[in-house]
């Protein structure tokens, strides 16, 4: 089934602003509470926010097998479980009803009352359900940085890391969406020189530029997925902030690996940007070397993504700084690959499940995707607009991840993931 809604010479009659996120080639899928305080599933174009449910009650995607209520639910899992094909079908329906000459709904006033929302109108929700969450380890620069630091800068990558996308099972209960406060952790930690661990609030507590990606119904107990089969699976992209506490991480992730330092807070973009939409930005991955199993070789052919991403640090009653600017397209591991690998054994996925790519760090100091990396571990200051420094996030501070794909006809964007550092809990004096 064709792609229509990728034509770069397609206008609509919604106003966009010029370098928009979201013109009307991205279609991206959302949830949001309307003015009526109504939860609907949603579109976005330009700076106008459209209600899917709203679209289907009067009749405008009658011939497309769609159950009634497909729109009228508080996640996207259902849709997403719908498949590849419902997917473009809905997408391809929504391109047409806004293409410019569409007079269907652009010169019907009362329908345009109660689908179109203006984004201040509306206030954004988590698009899914997100039944397990696996992050990944992907990004060659970011282990070998992290390598270096912490363990042999000769062996800086561990034996297994370039024969298998590393990752680890993480908390899907504290996943938030953009715009959701967090609350700096408290934990145990190992200070320089102690014998015995103390507890208390992380003292150094970071961001992680990352994406992720959404899954659909992909396979059942037992039968792994093909990677060359496995982005059919895949629903789209968000942006994604892995918060981590280093401090306790250093003490408590040897033997099993990363756990209170991770699953105090995640956060998420609220649109999620379909793989359809995301194809016409393909590009080459990596080399990698030496060649993975068969069961990760790829054929030939573009495999990633070239996505611009930054992070900028606000202060609180401040400005904002980029701290950093990377790229999707560094990262080692494919999606595709990370998806094949994480069936292999037969591990099942399903519809709403969330797949983090790992902190995305590039080949140059100012596109390292951590204060870890930034700083070099605490040694070095990161210089802000306002005249502070920073070494590690602190208490007040919002971060602010962006990221689009831009070629020479359109430009696709995510929008962003915007996380306020709130300080550590203080729980409430007995009177």
């Amino acid at each position: 089934m064709p792609i229509k809604t990728n034509d770069p010479n397609k206008k609509t009659w919604i106003p966009v602003p010029a370098n928009s996120d979201f013109p009307i080639q991205n279609i991206p899928f959302g949830v949001f509470l309307t003015r009526d305080d109504v939860i609907t599933i949603g579109t976005r174009i330009g700076n106008h926010a459209i209600d899917l449910g709203a679209l289907h009650q009067l009749g405008y995607f009658k011939d497309i097998p769609l159950t009634d209520d497909i729109f009228l639910q508080d996640t996207l899992n259902d849709f997403i479980s719908d498949g590849q094909k419902t997917w473009r079908l809905v997408r391809n329906r929504i391109s047409e009803i806004f293409d410019t000459d569409n007079s269907s709904l652009r010169d019907n006033e009362e329908h345009k009352k109660v689908v179109l929302f203006t984004m201040e109108e509306i206030e954004m929700q988590l698009p899914v359900q997100i039944g397990d969450y696996t992050d990944f380890y992907s990004s060659k620069e970011h282990a070998t940085n992290v390598g270096t630091m912490f363990r042999d800068p000769n062996n800086a990558l561990l034996p297994n890391w370039l024969h298998i996308p590393v990752g680890y099972h993480g908390r899907s209960s504290s996943i938030v969406t953009s715009g959701t406060p967090v609350r700096r952790p408290m934990g145990q930690t190992m200070p320089a020189g102690a014998e015995t661990p103390v507890f208390g609030p992380s003292k150094l507590v970071d961001f992680e530029l990352e994406m992720a990606f959404i899954t659909t119904d992909a396979n059942v107990l037992g039968e792994p997925i093909p990677v060359d089969e496995a982005e059919d699976y895949i629903f789209g992209m968000v942006l994604f902030n892995d918060w981590s506490a280093r401090d306790i991480q250093k003490w408590e992730y040897v033997p099993l690996g990363p756990f209170l330092a991770k699953n105090f807070a995640s956060s998420i973009s609220p649109w999620i940007v379909t793989m359809d939409a995301l194809q016409p930005f393909k590009v080459e991955s990596p080399e990698q070397e030496p060649k993975p199993l068969p069961y990760l070789l790829q054929e030939e052919g573009n495999k990633s993504y070239d996505i611009h991403l930054e992070v900028d640090i606000l202060p609180e009653n401040s400005t904002p700084t980029t701290v950093t600017k990377s790229n999707f397209k560094y990262m080692y591991w494919t999606m595709s690959q990370q998806l094949a690998h994480h069936t292999i054994n037969g591990c099942n996925v399903n519809s709403g499940d969330m797949m983090g790519s790992g902190t995305i760090s590039g080949p140059t100091p100012d596109s390292y995707g951590s204060m870890l990396e930034l700083s070099w571990g605490g040694k070095q200051e990161v210089k802000l607009n306002d005249g502070a420094t920073r070494k590690f996030i602190e208490d007040n501070d919002t971060v602010i991840i962006k990221g689009y794909c831009l070629n020479d006809n359109i430009r696709i964007g995510f929008g962003e993931v915007s996380t306020k550092l709130l300080p550590v809990y203080q729980p409430k004096k007995k009177q």
